[in-house]
C-alpha cells in the first residue's frame, strides 16, 4: 500500500521508521512544513542511518495528486484545529484513507463535541470514499482497546479507569509542555489545557467510547484538575521550571451514571520524581495503568521503555505505530470516520524480527 508521511516532528520521523519497517506498506512521499527539510532523504529525517530513496517536499499538491493509499497525519493538532480539520476533510475529498494522531477528539467525537464541527468530516469521507482513524496511545490503546479487552473476563463492572503515570522530564517539546501544559507558570496562571471544557474536549472521547463498548448510557462527563509547585529550581532538555511554578499535574475526566463515576481517564503528570508523594506511581518512570473495579478487581500496568531507554521515546513511538500498523485495516474498511469499535483486531503482523 502506497503510504505518505506527513509532517516529520516527535511522533512523525517514529511513524516514517515504522513505514520502513512494514512488509505491507511502501512510502511514496513526505511532506514537511519548513523549506530547510525540503530535499532530506525520508531515511534522514527519520534518524535511520541509511536512505529510504523519498526525498521530503512542501508540496502537498503533487503529494495528493500521486493518489496514494493513506497518509499518516502526525501535524501538531492543538494548537491549530481549524487547520487540521481541514487537512483532514482535504485528503478525504481527494479518496485518500487517513490515520492521523488528532484533533484527539476525533477519536470519538459522538456527545463530545457539536455534530456541526464533525459534518465536514463525514462529508468529504463520503464524497472521497475514504476513511479517517484518529488514534494513538493516549488517547487510543491505552484507554480504548487495552481495557476493553480487559473487561471481557468480568463477571460485574463497577468501575473502568485508565490511569496515564509519567515522568514528563525527558519529553522534549517546549509547546507542549510550557505553552499547553502549564509548567513552569504560576499556578494561578489557567494554561490552555485546564481551560474549562478542554479536557472534557480532548479526553471526553476516551470515556464515552469506553462506555459505548461496555453498552452505558452516560447522564454527563465531569473534570478536575490538581497542580503542585515545584520545590526547587527544575532543568528539564524542553526548558526550566522555576521554584515555586507549576510542576505537577493531576486531572480527571469522568463519565458518569448518575453520581458514580464508571469510566474515568485520569493521568498524572510529574517533572521531578518526588513531586506529589502521595499521587499514585509505578516503578520507574511510569506508563499506562488500567484499573477494574467490580468482580473480580483487576490492575494492569504498561510499561514503556524505548531502545535509548527513554520512556517518553517510547510513548512517541507508540503512537506512530497504533497509527502506522492501523493503515491495512484502514484502506480496507468502509469509508466514513472510524472508531477502535469499528476496526477488526489490529496486530504487528509481520513485524516479529528475523
Amino acid at each position: 500500500m502506497r503510504v505518505i508521511q506527513w509532517s516529520t516532528g516527535n511522533v512523525g520521523r517514529h511513524a516514517l521508521a515504522g513505514i520502513a519497517a512494514h512488509p505491507e506498506l511502501a512510502l511514496t512521499g513526505v511532506w514537511v512544513s519548513t523549506p530547510d527539510k525540503a530535499g532530506c532523504d525520508a531515511g534522514e529525517l527519520a534518524g535511520l542511518g541509511r536512505t529510504l530513496g523519498v526525498a521530503a517536499t512542501t508540496d502537498a499538491d503533487a503529494l495528493l495528486a500521486g493518489r496514494p493509499d493513506c497518509v499518516v497525519y502526525t501535524a501538531m493538532a492543538d494548537d491549530r484545529l481549524t487547520e487540521a480539520l481541514a487537512d483532514l476533510a482535504r485528503f478525504l475529498r481527494a479518496g485518500v484513507n487517513v490515520v492521523a494522531s488528532g484533533p484527539v477528539f476525533l477519536q470519538y467525537p459522538y456527545g463530545v463535541v457539536p455534530d456541526e464541527l464533525v459534518a465536514p468530516i463525514h462529508a468529504a469521507a463520503a464524497e472521497g470514499g475514504a476513511s479517517l482513524f484518529v488514534n494513538g496511545i493516549d488517547p487510543g490503546f491505552a484507554n480504548d482497546w487495552l481495557p476493553l479487552v480487559l473487561t471481557s473476563v468480568c463477571e460485574r463492572i463497577d468501575q473502568v479507569r485508565c490511569l496515564e503515570i509519567l515522568d514528563y522530564g525527558t519529553y522534549d517539546n517546549a509547546k507542549i509542555l510550557f505553552d499547553i501544559m502549564g509548567f513552569g507558570r504560576e499556578l494561578d496562571d489557567v494554561p490552555m489545557l485546564l481551560m474549562p471544557g478542554v479536557l472534557s474536549l480532548a479526553w471526553g472521547s476516551v470515556v464515552r467510547q469506553l462506555a459505548a463498548g461496555l453498552g452505558v448510557r452516560l447522564d454527563r462527563v465531569e473534570e478536575s484538575a490538581t497542580r503542585l509547585p515545584a520545590p526547587h529550581r527544575i532543568e528539564v532538555p524542553a526548558g526550566v521550571i522555576e521554584e515555586g511554578t507549576a510542576a505537577a499535574l493531576r486531572f480527571e475526566v469522568r463519565g458518569m451514571v448518575g453520581d458514580r463515576a464508571v469510566c474515568v481517564l485520569e493521568h498524572v503528570t510529574r517533572l521531578h520524581p518526588d513531586l506529589g508523594p502521595d499521587w499514585p506511581r509505578m516503578p520507574g518512570q511510569g506508563g499506562y495503568r488500567v484499573q477494574v473495579t467490580g468482580e473480580p478487581n483487576y490492575t494492569l500496568d504498561l510499561h514503556i521503555e524505548a531502545t535509548d531507554g527513554d520512556h517518553n521515546t517510547g510513548g512517541l513511538k507508540a503512537t506512530a505505530m497504533r497509527l502506522v500498523n492501523a493503515v491495512p485495516a484502514v484502506v480496507a474498511a468502509k469509508p466514513g470516520l472510524l472508531t477502535a469499535l469499528d476496526l477488526p483486531l489490529i496486530t504487528g503482523k509481520g513485524l516479529v524480527a528475523r
